[in-house]
């Protein structure tokens, strides 16, 4: 015969008394301090302002490490690079515009230096440009597809480079070398570097062919470990 839950006692269900929670449960007491404070601060600061960057859609937007600069990338083949100014009243004073591409600047990446900043584009290449000269210093050309993706690791000395190719290039920032070429069954989506160690993830557009070629299989991968774990 079963045993009423109220007969079985709290101690019995892992609670301490009467309309306590089990252990595993935890119940808000409400609204923590920051969330609080967040919104405090977002009910005085919810003006959205607009800055004219580019002719034709903007595609991405990366801020560099300092959060001294914005820049973004359009399908009107540009990059735009902005200075965020004043503190009370923020003001992003346009810097200068770039030809970036001869085709549309899908996206765009700081490394964590503060030293360059890479744009990836529809003409499958990726340009890598100086930051205070705005000066592309060198192109990455391995790539056949529109570039969907990039990612600069913890060090800014390795960029990591993906599109519908069924690879990932890994090259060296300086000097533009390949380092590693990472094979992929399907186009990428997404790739990002671990912000403390050589260990890249990344996304593709993998199925599950198992029992259906057309069923997506939902994974996520990681590259740079050990070749015995």
């Amino acid at each position: 015969m079963a045993v009423p839950a109220a007969a079985m006692g709290p101690s019995a269900l892992g609670q301490s008394g009467p309309g306590s929670m089990a252990p595993w449960c935890s119940v808000s007491s409400g609204p923590s301090r920051y969330v609080l404070g967040m919104q405090e601060l977002f009910r005085g600061h919810s003006k959205t302002r607009e800055f004219l960057a580019h002719s034709a859609k903007v595609h991405s937007v990366a801020w560099s490490c300092d959060g001294r600069r914005l820049a973004s990338g359009s399908f009107d083949k540009t990059a735009s690079v902005f200075l965020l100014e004043k503190d009370r009243y923020p003001e992003l004073k346009p810097v200068q515009s770039i030809n970036a591409h001869p085709s549309n600047c899908i996206c765009i990446k700081f490394d964590p230096m503060g030293k360059y900043f890479a744009t990836g584009s529809a003409d499958a290449l990726v340009s890598l440009w100086d930051v205070d000269e705005l000066v592309c210093v060198r192109c990455f050309s391995r790539l056949d597809w529109p570039v969907r993706t990039l990612s600069f690791s913890h060090d800014g000395k390795m960029l990591a480079s993906a599109s519908e190719d069924h690879f990932i290039d890994i090259a060296e920032v300086e000097t533009g070398d390949k380092l590693w070429e990472v094979q992929c069954e399907s186009p990428t989506f997404t790739v990002a570097w671990h912000p403390k160690r050589p260990l890249l993830a990344f996304a593709c557009d993998d199925k599950d062919g198992k029992y259906d070629s057309s069923r997506e299989a939902g994974t996520v991968k990681l590259f740079g470990l050990p070749n015995d774990s």
